[in-house]
C-alpha cells in the first residue's frame, strides 16, 4: 500500500524553551518553511517555565544568558541583578516569542508522545497527547539537556499526609512559609533552593547524599550604568564568548596551577572566589583544574577550608565537606555554607544515615528518627541528555526505538543528529557541547537551518548521518572526556545519578570554540558525515 508523501508542515519542533523558540523563528522566518512547535507546557520556556521553586535562577551570569542573535534586542532588554531569576527569564524568553510572533505556531499544553519515521512516505508522523498526527518532512527536537524529572524510589513515598512536589514542577499553590520542609538533593537546584527556602520555613531538613563543593555566586543588584556599559560593548563580550572554552562571559586562564608559587595560588583562589561563579572558579583560576590531579587538589582544598571557616559546628562542616575530586558540573550559591549555621537548620548525611522510608509524618532515617514535616522537596534533578528522547515513542528507519539504538548510552553525530533517523535533529542532543547552554543553542540551531536550508535549495530529500561518523564523533567524545578528571567522579554528567542507567560519556568537553569549530568544518567540507538522498522539493 502507498502511503501518502504529502506532508501537513514542513517542520515540526518538539520543545518551546530556548531551543526551541530560535529553531521555529529559524526555520520559519529565515527560510521560510511551515511549521508547528509543539509544548507540554501551559506556557513557553521550557526549563524556565516549570522550575518555579524559591531560589530558581540561572548560575550564568544575566550578561550572557540570553540570546545573541538580535542586536536590537540585546540593546533594548535590561536586567537588573548580576544572575537572572526565575521570572526573569521566563518573562524575556516570553518577551522573545511575541516580538517576533512565533505563539500562532505554537501549540501549548500538548506532549508529543510519538514520532515514527515513515520510510515509504519519506515523512515523519508526530502523534500529540491531544490525539493529533502531523506528517513532517523535518523534526528537530528541542526536549531539553534537564528537563525529565529523576523521582527516586524512597519507600512509602505514596504515603506522606503533607505535599511532595519536585522541583521541576512547583505548582503555583505551594506556600512553605513556616512550614517544617524537608529536601532531599544538594545539587544546583538544591542548593538554591536551600538558601531560599531557610529563612521561610519554620524548620528545614537537608537529606544530603553528597557534599558538594560550593562557591560563591556573587549576586548582586547591578546599576543602569553598569548595564549601559556592558550594552556598549556587547560585540566584543559575544565575540569573546565565541571563541571562549565555557562561554561564560569571563576570561578563562592560561596558567597551570602548579607553575605559580603556593601563595599565588591562594590569592587566585581568593580572588576568584570573591568574584564569585562555579566556572569561573574552575576555568578562571588556572587552566588545569579539570585536568591536572594536582591541581584540581589545591582548588578542592581551597573550598574545604572555607567550609570549615564558614560552619561553625565542627561536625555539620565535616558533614558538609567533600572528600572526592572536585570534577563535577561547578555550582554556586550566595550564602550556602552560611545557611547551615541558622538554628532552623538541619543537615542530615543520607549517605551515612539512609532514609529507611517516608511516612504520613514525615521521613525516617535509619537511626529511627522521624524528621516530621509538611511538605517534602525532591531536588533530585533529572534523567539528563537523553531521558526525555526514551520517554517518548520515537522511532527511526525499520521501526527502531531510539531505546535500541543507545543499549550502551545515548550517541549522536555532532550532538545534533542521529544515524538512522533521517532528517530529525536534536538541540542539546547527546554528546553536545559542555558550556553555558543559550550560546551553544545558537549555534546548534543555526548549523541546522543551515543544513536544511542547503537540503531545499539543492532538492534534497533526506539527510542522515552515517553510523561509522557517529562512532567517530563518539570515539571522539570519550577521548576528550578521559583528558580530564570529569569521569572520575560520580556525577549526573556521565549519568551515575539514574539507578542503572549506563555511565556514558554525553558532552563534548573540548570548548565552544572548539564545537563551533567541528561544525564549520564538517558543513565546509559538504556536511562530511552524512548521507544525502535526492527526491526533495527544491525551494
Amino acid at each position: 500500500m502507498t502511503t501518502s508523501s504529502t506532508p501537513d508542515v514542513d517542520a515540526v519542533v518538539v520543545g518551546a524553551g530556548f531551543g526551541g523558540i530560535y529553531m521555529l523563528h529559524t526555520l520559519r522566518d529565515r527560510l521560510g518553511l511551515s511549521v508547528r512547535a509543539f509544548e507540554k507546557g501551559a506556557g513557553v520556556g521550557g526549563t524556565w517555565y516549570f522550575n518555579r521553586y524559591p531560589g530558581a535562577k540561572s548560575d550564568t551570569e544575566g550578561f550572557v544568558y540570553r540570546y545573541s542573535f538580535d542586536r536590537d534586542l540585546l540593546q533594548e532588554w535590561n536586567w537588573s541583578t548580576r544572575y537572572l531569576d526565575q521570572p526573569d527569564v521566563l518573562a524575556y524568553l516570553e518577551h522573545v516569542v511575541d516580538r517576533y510572533g512565533l505563539r500562532r505556531d505554537i501549540t501549548l499544553g500538548t506532549e508529543v508522545t510519538a514520532a515514527v519515521y515513515d520510510e515509504d512516505a519519506g515523512l515523519w508522523r508526530v502523534r500529540t497527547s491531544g490525539g493529533e498526527t502531523v506528517r513532517c518532512r523535518y523534526l528537530v527536537n528541542a526536549l531539553g539537556l534537564l528537563a525529565r524529572s529523576n523521582i527516586p524510589a524512597l519507600p512509602g513515598l505514596d504515603t506522606f499526609a503533607g505535599r511532595t512536589v519536585h522541583t521541576n514542577a512547583w505548582p503555583d499553590d505551594l506556600d512553605i512559609t513556616g512550614r517544617r520542609v524537608g529536601v532531599v538533593g544538594t545539587g544546583s537546584t538544591g542548593a538554591q533552593f536551600i538558601v531560599a527556602a531557610a529563612p521561610r520555613a519554620a524548620h528545614l531538613t537537608v537529606f544530603q547524599r553528597s557534599p558538594q563543593y560550593n562557591v560563591p555566586s556573587g549576586n548582586r543588584p547591578v546599576t543602569q550604568h553598569e548595564v549601559d556599559r556592558t550594552k556598549e560593548h556587547f560585540p566584543e563580550i559575544w565575540d569573546q564568548v565565541r571563541g571562549s572554552v565555557v562561554a561564560f562571559g569571563f576570561e578563562e586562564s592560561a596558567v597551570e596551577a602548579m607553575s605559580v608559587s603556593a601563595q599565588e595560588r591562594e590569592r587566585v583562589f581568593q580572588e576568584n572566589w570573591d568574584a564569585g561563579n562555579g566556572f569561573r572558579f574552575m576555568f578562571g583560576t588556572f587552566c588545569d583544574i579539570a585536568t591536572d590531579p594536582e591541581a584540581n587538589a589545591a582548588a578542592a582544598a581551597f573550598i574545604r577550608r572555607k567550609i570549615s571557616e564558614i560552619v561553625v559546628d565542627p561536625e555539620t562542616a565535616r558533614k558538609l565537606t567533600p572528600t572526592d575530586l572536585y570534577a563535577k558540573r561547578p555550582i554556586c550559591n550566595e550564602g550556602y555554607y552560611e545557611t547551615f549555621n541558622r538554628d532552623d537548620v538541619e543537615l542530615v548525611s543520607i549517605r551515612e544515615n539512609p532514609i529507611a522510608e517516608v511516612t504520613p509524618a514525615g521521613v525516617r532515617t535509619a537511626d529511627g528518627v522521624v524528621h516530621e514535616l509538611d511538605v517534602l522537596v525532591l531536588a533530585t534533578g533529572f534523567d539528563a541528555v537523553d531521558g526525555n528522547y526514551r520517554a517518548m515513542d520515537l522511532r527511526g528507519r525499520g521501526g527502531r526505538h531510539i531505546d535500541d539504538h543507545w543499549t550502551d548510552g545515548p550517541s549522536s553525530y555532532l550532538g545534533v543528529s542521529k544515524a538512522g533517523f533521517p532528517n530529525m535533529f536534536m538541540i542539546l542532543g547527546p554528546n553536545g557541547p559542555f558550556t553555558n547552554l543559550p550560546p551553544s543553542i545558537e549555534a546548534q540551531v543555526e548549523w541546522i537551518g543551515e543544513l536544511i536550508g542547503h537540503a531545499e535549495r539543492s532538492g534534497i530529500g533526506t539527510i542522515e548521518p552515517t553510523a561509522e561518523a557517529e562512532r567517530g564523533w563518539s570515539r571522539l567524545c570519550r577521548e576528550i572526556a578521559d583528558a580530564t578528571l570529569f569521569p572520575k567522579a560520580d556525577s549526573w554528567i556521565f549519568g551515575a545519578n539514574i539507578p542503572g542507567k549506563p555511565n556514558a560519556v554525553m558532552f563534548y568537553m573540548a570548548g565552544h570554540k572548539a564545537y563551533r569549530e567541528e561544525l564549520s568544518t564538517v558543513a565546509r567540507d559538504g556536511y562530511r558525515g552524512f548521507a544525502m538522498d535526492g527526491s526533495g522539493g527544491s525551494r
